[in-house]
Order: C-alpha cells, then sequence, then structure tokens
C-alpha cells in the first residue's frame, strides 16, 4: 500500500452496519432472511486460541491451515453494499481441533456445513469469529471441507487514518451517481477481509483461491489470478478466476464495474521465463491520460524482475478505482485510485514479490513490505537514468523532520508510518552501500527464491542478511532495524580523481 493520504491506522470496531449505514448508500433495503442457526456447544474464548499477533491478538486461530478458498460472490446491484456469498474452505490442521474459529464479522450466515453435512456453529460478535464444532476434532495429517453461505450487508471496520471522512475497510460499495455505473471492490489491509468472508485472517496463513463472481449483465468483475471462461445465464455473466499461488487474506482483490479490459503482451519474467498474462481493468469513463500511465507496466515488471528474480504470479495487471483512496497491493491485480501516477503503479508492483509472494509472518513485520516497495521507487528512477541520490537524500529529510523510530512496529498507528516506508527503504540503502551493487541484488534475488510463498520475520530477514552478505551486510541492516535514533545517511563512497598532469 502506498503511503498517500495516510495519516495514523487506528481500527475502531462499529459493528454490522445499521440499515441504510453503508459507505456511500442511502435508502432503505430489505432485511436479510434470518440465519439458519444450528447450536453450538459453548465456547471459551482464550487469548491461546488466536495466533497472538502482537499488534492484533485477536486474529486467527492457532493450529488452523487454511489451504484454499473457493468463493462464490453475488453482487446483484452493483454499488450498494448486499451481496451474497458462499466459500468451501479446505482445512488442515497442526494440532487437534475441537472446534474452528474463523475471523468474520460479515453478513447473516444462513448455513454452515461440515465435509457436505450441516454442522452446529454460532457467531461470537464480540471476538469477531464464526465458531463451527465439527463432528470429531479436525486432527494434524487430515483435510477436511468447511462450507459457509451468507447473504446481507458485510461488517464493518473504520480506518479514520484516510483524513477526515473514515474509510470501511473490506467490501466497498461506490454508488452510481452522475451517469456513472455503481461499483463495488475489496479494500483490506490489514484485517478487512473478514468483513465479508470467513477466514484464517492473518497474513502468516497464506492459502490459494478459486473466485466465481456473478454480477449482471453489462458488468464486469474481476479478482486474484488468472481468468477462466465466463459463464452466461439468466441476465446475469460468472467470472471465474484462479490464483494457484498462496497469498495472505488482505490481498485478495475484487472488483466490480462497468469495466473495459484491456489486455497487453504477455512479459516472459516468471519463473523460468514464462509469460506473465498482462490487463488491465479501467472504468470505461477513464481518460486516456490515466490509461497511459499503464503502458510502461511491461518495462516495469522487466525492470523489477532484473534486480528482484521472476515475476512470482501467473498474471498482473492494475484495477483502476475512482474513489480517492491509497492504493493497495491485491494479488495480481493492484487496487489504483484513477488519481494514482507511475510512482504508485511501481510501488504496488513490486508488493507483487514483497508482501504477496514474501510475506509478514506478523503485523509488527509490516515495514518488510513497505521498506521494499518503497525502494524499488529509487530502482525505477534510477533506471530512467534520473538521479537515485536525491531520492534517498529526500527519504532521509523526512525522517529528520517527522521523526523515527525501530522499525519492528510496536502499536497499529505504527504499521503504515514514515518510519515503515522511507526508513525501510534507507536501511535498505545502507545494506547496498555496505557490499556493493553486486552483492545487493544477488541478497535480493536469493531473499525472493528463498521465502517466496510463505512469511518471513524480522529475525529471519536479519539471519538471512548474516548468511548471504556477513557480519558487514548485516550489522548495516541492524543499524537500521533497531536503533531507537536515526543513523548517519547511507552514501556511496566516490574514489578521489587524480589531478591532471
Amino acid at each position: 500500500m502506498t503511503q498517500e493520504n495516510r495519516g495514523r491506522r487506528f481500527l475502531l470496531l462499529l459493528g454490522v452496519l445499521s440499515l441504510g449505514g453503508g459507505l456511500g448508500w442511502t435508502g432503505a433495503q430489505p432485511s436479510p432472511p434470518s440465519p439458519l442457526t444450528i447450536p453450538a456447544r459453548p465456547v471459551t474464548s482464550t487469548p491461546a486460541d488466536t495466533l497472538r499477533d502482537p499488534i492484533f491478538p485477536g486474529l486467527g486461530q492457532a493450529g488452523l491451515d487454511v489451504r484454499h478458498y473457493d468463493v462464490a460472490l453475488t453482487v446483484e446491484r452493483p454499488g450498494t453494499p448486499e451481496l451474497r456469498g458462499a466459500v468451501t474452505l479446505t482445512l488442515a490442521s497442526t494440532r487437534a481441533l475441537p472446534e474452528v474459529r474463523l475471523d468474520f464479522l460479515g453478513p447473516a450466515v444462513t448455513a454452515v456445513r461440515w465435509n457436505g453435512r450441516a454442522a452446529p456453529f454460532r457467531v461470537d460478535a464480540a471476538a469477531q469469529k464464526l465458531v463451527v464444532t465439527p463432528p470429531a476434532p479436525l486432527l494434524p495429517g487430515h483435510e477436511a471441507h468447511l462450507s459457509v453461505e451468507y447473504r446481507g450487508r458485510p461488517g464493518v471496520i473504520l480506518d479514520p487514518g484516510f483524513g477526515a471522512a473514515p474509510v470501511e475497510l473490506g467490501w466497498q460499495s461506490v454508488p452510481a451517481a452522475g451517469g456513472r455505473a455503481g461499483a463495488n471492490f475489496a479494500l483490506s489491509e490489514p484485517h478487512g477481509t473478514h468483513t465479508f468472508l470467513p477466514c484464517n485472517d492473518h497474513p502468516s496463513d497464506k492459502a490459494t483461491f478459486t473466485t466465481r463472481i456473478t454480477v449482471p449483465q453489462g458488468y464486469v468483475a474481476a479478482a486474484s489470478g488468472v481468468e477462466g471462461p465466463v459463464g452466461e445465464g439468466n441476465g446475469t455473466r460468472t467470472f471465474v478466476f484462479t490464483q494457484a499461488e498462496p497469498i495472505p487474506t488482505y490481498v485478495l482483490g475484487l472488483f466490480v464495474d462497468r469495466f473495459e479490459r484491456v489486455t497487453a503482451p504477455p512479459v516472459p519474467v516468471g519463473v523460468n521465463g514464462a509469460p506473465v498474462a498482462r490487463r488491465d481493468y479501467f472504468p470505461v469513463s477513464t481518460p486516456p491520460n490515466v490509461r497511459a500511465v499503464y503502458t510502461r507496466t511491461g518495462e516495469a515488471l522487466r525492470v523489477l524482475s532484473d534486480w528482484f528474480g521472476p515475476y512470482p504470479f501467473g498474471a498482473y495487471g492494475t484495477a483502476v478505482v475512482t474513489p480517492r483512496l491509497p492504493a493497495l497491493e491485491t494479488a495480481t491485480l493492484s487496487t489504483i485510485p484513477v488519481t494514482s501516477g507511475e510512482r504508485t503503479s511501481v510501488h504496488e508492483l513490486a508488493h507483487q514479490w514483497f508482501g504477496n509472494a514474501v510475506s509478514p509472518a506478523t503485523w509488527a513485520d509490516v515495514w518488510l513490505n513497505e521498506g521494499f516497495a518503497t525502494y524499488s521507487e529509487l530502482i525505477w528512477t534510477e533506471a530512467q537514468g534520473e538521479d537515485g541520490g536525491a531520492v534517498v537524500t529526500r527519504w532521509y529529510d523526512t525522517l529528520v523532520r517527522a521523526g523515527t523510530r525501530p522499525l519492528v512496529a510496536t502499536r497499529e498507528e505504527q504499521l503504515f508510518d514514515r518510519s515503515a516506508y522511507q526508513r525501510g527503504a534507507l536501511a535498505l540503502q545502507a545494506l547496498r552501500v555496505a557490499v556493493g551493487d553486486g552483492a545487493f541484488r544477488a541478497f535480493l534475488r536469493a531473499y525472493t527464491a528463498r521465502f517466496s510463498g510463505g512469511t518471513v520475520s524480522t529475525a529471519e530477514f536479519l539471519a538471512f542478511a548474516r548468511a548471504q552478505t556477513g557480519e558487514r551486510g548485516e550489522a548495516a541492516l541492524r543499524l537500521w532495524v533497531e536503533s531507537p535514533g536515526l543513523p548517519p545517511l547511507p552514501v556511496v563512497a566516490r574514489a578521489s580523481v587524480s589531478p591532471r598532469l
């Protein structure tokens, strides 16, 4: 996510939307059907039930491993918050689980099935959990399929860090206005996905996805992954996407609009030179100057893959949205506001490596996402023949004015502050200065190769740096990771020039 328009991020849970209270939505709507509730045994929540993330301790379930989400969403009236959903989760575990506790603050649950049979469940609103009791504990070495059906309005988590008007995380609704069609999309970082999808909503539990979105004729839906055939019937269209590589839940991309889908030639920068499919989605009214920003995406893919290693997914592109919100690195299809420019586009592309393929072990480690993505802006600047040193100096001057902190976050408001972005990028510049361009490039490629598809903590990152670049490289990084104050500006030593004889 870019830092544009971001203030302090502290999340306020407001519960489920009252009737007519959705983002940009007015007018009463029929209530969702009463949920079919099969009583579950009472559950006592303890901190041990969760993943105990240092920033969001209530997220996830310890021992639960969601391997795949098969998601079907129906959007009958784009631009409104209402939706119908059905998801089947393929589950495994690392310990015996007598109950499954999914993060969920979404619409009313109408049915739950365990391996095809109705299962007891209850919604624990205070803990934001959907609690399901299987007929027998889920044991290590076994898989199960948990299906959940739901309908109505998503839950609400507000992020007031966008300025004067707090914004909902999760399912976004853009009402029709001024001749423009209604639209919907997901904007979930850090933990908004569970407002509309029952999930293990933590970056440490990555999964693959199959996503089906059914919309009225005339609309186009898009999602993370590679697109399959489009189904037609009864005045609707169903778009299917397969995300074959595991991703965190917060980067699941979902979009509904009267889009124009624009394809470009594939770029051979995938694993072993595999072609990466290129497609962008623009609302039909998007002006040419906005579209022009994305004509250089193929070039950016080549530049960044030269530094970071093969692009980790089968497709890449951008879905342009109209609200003035920060961009988000939704997997394979970045969410970028219509007002954004080339720097934002490059930043979100870099997140496909750093955040989506190599994911933070906890939210305290999010600087590993943002520092690398910010550093990509320097790489792109240098690739255009421009002065990279000026970029580094601007980052440093920003921190001198704004203050700084050690890079591992300890509070919510630190997740997306200037230190996470600029200080994180300067830590990488310090490593580059310490070891030289060749060793630095080799380190970046080795790092993505080692951790792609998984997660990494700051401690693991430092240990890997020591193994790859030696004590000198690790020391340069550790100073920027841990020092309470601002370390000296990392600058490249210039060789002296002998006087002309």
